[in-house]
């Protein structure tokens, strides 16, 4: 073979493998980015999930108080309809008698 025939497959063979070292390299790092993400998104939804299971008793403790108070509403309501005002007018009579 010719001497610049030569010159320059050994050049190309040495780009090539510089390219695959690189290329090595820049998956190597995409790998690791990935594991990062994950570890990154696990971490934070880890930190939801146990916040919720260690406020939940003190949420549970307020919802229970807002529900409480419609459910006594809602008493008040079955109570004033159980005292309608015909139930009264029928009471009156009765105590008149």
């Amino acid at each position: 073979m010719d001497e610049e025939i030569k010159g320059l497959l050994k050049e190309n063979l040495s780009l090539s493998k510089e390219n695959n070292q690189l290329l090595k390299k820049v998956r190597n790092f995409q790998r690791w980015s990935q594991i990062t993400r994950f570890l990154y998104w696990f971490v934070i939804i880890g930190i939801a999930v146990g916040a919720f299971y260690f406020i939940q008793p003190y949420l549970g403790g307020v919802l229970n108080l807002y529900t409480g108070g419609v459910s006594d509403i809602n008493s008040v309501k079955d109570i004033n309809k159980t005292l309608s005002v015909e139930n009264w007018r029928d009471l009156i009579k009765d105590v008149n008698q």
